[in-house]
């Protein structure tokens, strides 16, 4: 399938989990992909990697929650690419604080990875999107924007910021051909999801997860990039402002 083909993406926490299927989902496409990402061995590991099958790909080793860092980034991507086309915005962290004793600090942290970011790496690539009339962001939001579980405060705020701030934007930008959405991954087996469960003080709590999904699976972070290149292409042309699940049918599900 050529559904990216001639496309330049940029996809942020691109070394590894959904991040990285991502990435490799749109190489699959024919697109040209820059990742991002603070994991420099990784990231470079899977860019030898691609460039070695002949694809497109370009690395950078950069803090997404850094206005003048994302700023360099995007123009060093159209310098080695071209103008970035279509920006998922992946880059994300877990946290499991208390509503009193997490810091102001702590808090900041979590609002800096799992939105502010998303807001800079739309500033810095929207320009260009805007004056070619075309373009694609995809917002990597979560299954926690509509519910939640107790030991992840204040996750949920942080990706249902994430989803109002798709829906803004879809409509600010949509006037000039850009499309936003986002999609929410429900249980994903990813490093994020493993961590969540080691931590967990019920040791059962993989299994009790597994027995409320209709699927009755985990999902994998592949099944996620298809629906995130989907959306990225214009196959998905009339969708704009839009939040998708991708969460085996869990949040379908009344418990």
């Amino acid at each position: 399938m050529r559904r990216l083909a001639d496309r330049v993406v940029l996809v942020t926490g691109g070394a590894r989990g959904i991040g990285r299927a991502v990435v490799e989902t749109a190489v699959r496409e024919q697109a040209a992909v820059a990742f991002l990402d603070l994991d420099e061995e990784a990231g470079a590991a899977l860019r030898d990697e691609l460039t070695g099958r002949g694809a497109r790909v370009a690395f950078r080793r950069v803090d997404v929650t850094d206005g003048q860092s994302v700023a360099d980034a995007v123009n060093d991507v159209a310098d080695a690419l071209g103008p970035v086309d279509i920006l998922v915005n992946n880059a994300g962290r877990n946290v499991y604080a208390d509503p009193v004793a997490m810091t102001e600090a702590e808090w900041d942290q979590v609002f800096d990875v799992d939105l502010k970011a998303a807001f800079l790496c739309a500033k810095h690539t929207l320009p260009s999107m805007i004056a070619r009339g075309s373009g694609a962001i995809v917002n990597i939001a979560s299954l926690h924007a509509k519910l939640t579980c107790a030991g992840m405060y204040p996750y949920a705020a942080a990706k249902s910021g994430l989803v109002g701030l798709t829906r803004s934007m879809a409509l600010e930008v949509a006037p000039h051909g850009v499309r936003v959405n986002a999609v929410s991954p429900g249980y994903i087996r990813t490093a994020l999801v493993d961590e969540y469960f080691d931590q967990n003080p019920d040791r059962d709590a993989e299994r009790k997860a597994l027995d409320v999904h209709p699927l009755g699976r985990i999902g994998t972070p592949e099944e996620v990039a298809e629906v995130v290149c989907f959306l990225a292409s214009d196959a998905a042309s009339f969708v704009t402002g839009a939040e998708w699940a991708v969460d085996g049918g869990l949040g379908a599900r009344f418990a």
